[in-house]
């Protein structure tokens, strides 16, 4: 193996990339500080399918990615590198995804489904199967000292990771950008969905604070989660932000609200279907609203200078689409991602 300070000698970043690398950067798992952890699985998705294609589009898409950062000098050489797309769950989120569109069919026709359905149990069964996959590779990363995210996928998937870190942190908040609330017990049945990801991993005792940004999808039965967290799930939601702005408020000023409310550490769940959905047009579930990319961007810049620590994030629900638009943005919002939580973890540095 090649040791990283060889590797960055031995490339030109102006150049084409590696291609089969992410970003086409020439790194591996071993000298890479930060490695991305693919999760193609979307078995309890409710309206579009395609994110389990996610991690490959991007992957694709990721080569395109000038690799210059203004901010932060010279941002290629942190080492990134994505483990290999695991193909054989890929294949088992396809098959047990027909047997989730029949159960969700027969729900939509109206007949009664209960928890002890059998689809039901072995679908929740191999959700399980799989939270603990991901949390048994993710951690493998951290006990090695590197910096971990992980890229979906639906947003189910980054619960195993959560759980990794929850044993790797006594407390940290979870800043998620979204447009949905992700707060139902479960749905369809289905206790480990997409839209029950944030209710889970509020059982983690190490999640102090779940933090909510750009939420304009939502139950009643997510509203009464967050009056009964007390405090600890604070929910800026879009029509609010949108009506501050409107007022005079800017930005920067939002951001600074949104800062105050976040701990030390920091976890980063960044659903694609937070931003408007001219960036993501494809996505699994699309919301009118949402954020642009560069106010994700300048939120992600005034975390780090805050001086909060960026444990670790996961990007999900991208789906490609005719073209790679989706997957263009999502490798780009992935890159600034991993770039400012090298920052905020003292792997890079920001330009004076």
């Amino acid at each position: 193996m090649q040791r990283k300070e060889e590797v960055i000698c031995g490339f030109d970043p102006t150049g084409p990339g590696i291609h089969g690398n992410i970003f086409g950067l020439p790194f591996s798992p071993e000298n890479s500080e930060l490695i991305i952890v693919p999760a193609p699985w979307e078995v309890t998705v409710s309206y579009h399918s395609g994110t389990a294609k996610g991690p490959q589009a991007i992957l694709d898409a990721s080569y395109q990615v000038d690799l210059f950062m203004e901010d932060i000098a010279d941002a290629w050489k942190l080492g990134v590198s994505m483990l290999a797309i695991p193909q054989n769950l890929l294949e088992e989120s396809k098959n047990l995804r027909e047997l989730a569109v029949h159960h969700i069919g027969r729900i939509e026709r109206g007949e009664t489904v209960d928890a002890e359905d059998p689809v039901v149990q072995k679908i929740n069964e191999a959700c399980e199967n799989f939270n603990a996959y991901i949390r048994s590779t993710t951690q493998k990363y951290l006990k090695e000292g590197k910096i971990v995210a992980m890229l979906g996928g639906d947003h189910s998937t980054p619960l195993g990771f959560i759980r990794a870190l929850s044993e790797q942190y006594d407390r940290f908040g979870v800043l998620q950008i979204d447009a949905h609330a992700d707060l139902r017990k479960a749905y369809e049945g289905f206790v480990y969905s997409h839209a029950s990801i944030m209710y889970n991993a509020l059982k983690s005792s190490a999640v102090g604070r779940l933090i909510q940004l750009g939420i304009r999808d939502f139950c009643e039965e997510e509203m009464n989660v967050i009056h009964r967290a007390m405090g600890r799930v604070v929910t800026f939601f879009d029509d609010d932000l949108k009506a501050a702005m409107y007022k005079g408020k800017n930005w920067d000023t939002l951001c600074t609200e949104f800062i105050k409310q976040l701990p030390p550490h920091v976890y980063i769940s960044l659903d694609i279907d937070g931003l408007d959905p001219k960036l993501c047009p494809n996505t699994g579930t699309p919301v009118a609203g949402g954020f642009e990319f560069h106010q994700i961007v300048y939120l992600l810049k005034k975390i780090v200078q805050s001086g909060k620590k960026i444990i670790g994030f996961d990007l999900s629900e991208v789906v490609p689409g005719i073209g790679d638009w989706d997957a263009n943005v999502g490798a780009r919002m992935l890159y600034q991602l991993c770039n400012w939580t090298a920052v905020s973890q003292q792997k890079m540095e920001m330009k004076k």
